[in-house]
């Protein structure tokens, strides 16, 4: 009988622990070379929508240098639609604080900052989306700057 208790709760402890993490439907990573970033470097994730009926949150998680220049980054981020459509807009990913400290999570030499670039969004069309990353500072080549993760984060909610 202590075995099955014993088995069962620690299950339960399994099973807790593999949900609280974030449900990403899509999760992709490009790394800069050399941590030299031009603006003829574009960064390019290509996934797949088959659900236009639920929400996302899309965030884009940067590393970089500590010794990293600046407090943010500039960043041209264009959508290429199933359907060929492409949208552009520009980001400031926002590195640190007004007061220079750095976001997210520190080490003595590098930083990786998880950013929100868009919340509880849906997507008009199923099929295949295409997300472009390219550098948009005043300053070329930016350095310090070292990789790039696309996460799709699916809610619980639904398009109303």
């Amino acid at each position: 009988m202590k075995f099955s208790v014993n088995f069962f709760f620690c299950a339960f402890v399994v099973l807790l622990l593999s949900s609280c993490g974030k449900n990403y439907i899509y999760e992709d990573e490009v790394s800069i070379e050399g941590g030299v970033w031009n603006y003829s470097d574009t960064l390019n994730f290509d996934f797949k929508i088959v659900d236009t009926t639920k929400v996302y949150n899309l965030f884009l998680e940067v590393d970089h240098l500590t010794d990293y220049r600046f407090q943010n980054l500039y960043v041209q981020v264009s959508t290429t639609f199933p359907k060929g459509k492409r949208e552009s807009q520009t980001l400031s990913l926002e590195l640190a604080s007004k007061m220079g400290q750095w976001k997210g999570d520190c080490n003595s030499t590098d930083c990786t900052t998880l950013i929100p670039i868009q919340e509880q969004i849906y997507f008009q069309e199923t099929g295949d989306y295409q997300i472009t990353l390219e550098q948009f500072m005043r300053e070329n080549p930016i350095k310090g700057v070292g990789r790039f993760s696309l996460k799709i984060e699916e809610t619980d909610l639904k398009k109303e």
